[in-house]
């Protein structure tokens, strides 16, 4: 249910042309990758031989040895049935020598897969010793010919595909196979592979370890696949080239896991892959459906079945973000919050450039939302080389107005070089209690709700006034939990901050405030940043401090956006999110805690839907949006049954 597999990527302390101490090496591999409760464990290229073994491949007792190595290490799986071992050798062909990956589990050797493009160039010969996958004439192989004493037909092609526990599809590629301009794991994805393994040998030059990793998280992301990378180690014969035993596992692009050591050998790395990803991801992506369409028939698949036991892993070795959303390295989240306030400001800049550049209207509240808009709207008129005084700053007051709020808008305004304006709303919502019959005293939804619109119809007619359009504040956290106003707060002409996250924002302004350009408004921003998050809409205490606490009334932002990041982005269910998050906010929130604002998510996300099905226009900045124009169409009236009956059942 979790999706997860276990991947190791072994690289032993291999003796050059002594098979024997090899095969005991890998044995000893196995059994660890058991004991660490992995579902997968891939080898280096030539793992049995050596890889430097150069014309010692001709001779007859080094392939003989490799026989034997095989039918011990087939025996020494069958101890082992969990793990599927992936194991490079040499073997014999009808008088060709194949480079080989041996899929192996349960004491079976599943299939031979042959390296297809032989680097000859350079320091590389092995054209010399080997045939390529493109020279095979048959299809199968008896087991007897690999030494092994049951006799059963072994399939051997670059055509295999192999089904793992769960029904999950490995493909196998050798080294310089990934280098090429096609290279053989495009086709295994597109006919549905959804891991990669990779048996290398690649020596060590200068720049090549980074080369090597881009190579590697490339590959993963255009075949929206795990891609396991094993490397031979620094044990390789030296006579001329030096190996570092550089191991990379990568998901989808990202960057799982990498040995520490630039060079390296004798070691077992294991990480965890979320295979619930890449389904998401390609049931989503219909290019690569197409891709198969297109291209699937070139390079036709056979798939093996390794009558493997369900896949172990539980994903307690995945690390996770308690914010998704937010970069954890300070440089990284930095150049994140930069490039999206460029988008922010490109794309309002645009929109008042194509009506005819009004001036652009927006409630100040002192809060989160109102300041990023308000820092957007400044950026968006400095592109256009207009002034700041172009941007119409309005403060409304009304009831739950703390002093630290308004002082701290006035201050922003006027640090910003804005034009400013306040309009205290106190006695217009006081008569349209009146109009309707509502009691002042009653501090319901409609007594919150009114001031809100009340607002919001001020700012519409104000910006008449001053020629402007007016510049939505509303996040996408607030959006996927209808905490919005409907016609109010909920209404705009252009919304820049429609797909950031309220655990985005706050570091948005924190970036923000660190440049130059806002040097003027770096104080009140700080200030802003340590306000306590409310709508403001009741009454302060006593003290005239703030009373109403968003986060107290619909829970906390950072599980709220954690749980809206994987149900949008990888749609997983209710359980895994659950199970992940009590893993992440172990020691921040209980499982109680975490299930009660999750119950509340899920009922407030299917509920509200009908605020974002008429949402204003507004720029898409990361890989989430909930525009009923762009990433999400869902009625109004669907129900969210399934999801909730789930979670009262965790």
């Amino acid at each position: 249910m979790l999706d997860f597999i276990r991947i190791a990527c072994a690289v032993p302390a291999v003796r050059v042309g002594d098979v024997t101490k090899n095969v005991e090496d890998i044995c000893t591999r196995i059994a660890g990758a058991d004991a660490a409760g992995t579902d997968l464990v891939v080898f280096p290229e030539m793992a049995l031989t050596g890889y430097t073994c150069a014309d010692l491949f001709f001779q007859e007792s080094l392939l003989s040895s490799c026989r034997q190595g095989l039918a011990a290490i087939t025996a020494c799986s069958a101890r082992y049935p969990a793990v599927t071992a992936v194991v490079g050798l040499p073997a014999m062909v009808r008088g060709q020598m194949y480079n080989c990956g041996a899929v192996i589990s349960g004491g079976r050797v599943h299939g031979l897969v042959p390296k297809t493009y032989l680097p000859n160039y350079n320091e590389f010969y092995e054209r010399r010793w080997f045939s390529s996958s493109e020279d095979l004439t048959q299809t199968h192989i008896d087991s007897c010919f690999l030494g092994l004493s049951d006799n059963y037909p072994v399939p051997i092609g670059r055509d295999l595909l192999f089904r793992l526990g769960d029904g999950t599809i490995m493909g196998v590629e050798i080294c310089e196979d990934l280098w090429t301009p096609i290279p053989p794991s495009t086709f295994m994805t597109i006919n549905g592979a959804e891991v990669i393994v990779n048996l290398s040998a690649s020596n060590e030059t200068v720049g090549k370890r980074d080369y090597r990793r881009r190579l590697v998280q490339h590959q993963s992301s255009i075949c929206s696949c795990v891609y396991a990378y094993a490397s031979s180690g620094c044990t390789e014969s030296t006579q001329d080239l030096v190996f570092s035993g550089h191991s990379i596992i990568a998901e989808d692009g990202a960057l799982l896991k990498e040995n520490e050591d630039y060079i390296a050998a004798d070691y077992l790395m294991v990480a965890d892959a979320d295979l619930g990803r890449i389904r998401a991801v390609r049931r989503k992506n219909k290019s690569v459906k197409d891709a198969t369409s297109f291209y699937g028939k070139l390079e036709p698949m056979r798939l093996v079945d390794c009558g493997c036991a369900p896949l172990r892993s539980d994903g307690r070795l995945y690390e996770l973000e308690k914010l998704p959303f937010v970069p954890a390295a300070k440089a990284d989240r930095m150049e994140r919050c930069a490039a999206i306030f460029r988008i922010q400001a490109a794309g309002l800049a645009q929109r008042l450039r194509s009506i005819g550049n009004p001036t652009a209207v927006i409630g100040v509240s002192g809060g989160l939302d109102s300041t990023l808009a308000l820092l957007v709207a400044v950026e968006a008129m400095r592109i256009l080389g207009r002034p700041a005084s172009d941007v119409y700053g309005v403060t409304l007051p009304c009831f739950g107005t703390s002093d630290r709020t308004y002082q701290n808008s006035w201050e922003l305004m006027k640090t910003l070089g804005i034009n400013a304006k306040e309009i205290s709303i106190k006695d217009a919502v006081t008569l349209h209690f009146k109009d309707i019959g509502h009691d002042p005293g009653n501090f319901n939804t409609t007594y919150e709700n009114a001031q809100a619109r009340e607002r919001t119809q001020i700012l519409m007619d104000y910006s008449s006034v001053v020629g402007g359009i007016v510049i939505g504040t509303g996040d996408l956290s607030e959006l996927a939990l209808g905490w919005c106003t409907y016609n109010g707060d909920q209404m705009s002409m252009y919304g820049v901050n429609a797909s950031i996250p309220k655990t985005l924002i706050r570091w948005m302004i924190d970036a923000i405030s660190e440049t130059p350009q806002f040097a003027a408004s770096r104080a009140v921003l700080k200030d802003i940043l340590d306000t306590p998050i409310s709508p403001e809409l009741l009454p302060p205490d006593e003290k005239g401090q703030i009373a109403q606490y968003t986060e107290d009334l619909v829970g906390p932002y950072s599980l709220h956006d954690f749980f809206l990041y994987y149900m949008m982005r990888y749609d997983f269910t209710p359980t895994k999110i659950y199970t992940l998050a009590c893993r992440t906010f172990e020691g921040d929130f209980d499982a109680a805690t975490i299930k009660k604002w999750m119950k509340a998510f899920y009922r407030r996300f299917f509920t509200q839907q009908f605020k974002r099905s008429c949402m204003p226009d507004g720029v898409k900045v990361g890989n989430i949006s909930l525009s009923p124009r762009g990433d999400w169409r869902m009625p109004s009236d669907a129900s969210g049954r399934i999801w909730l009956d789930e979670i009262e059942s965790l």
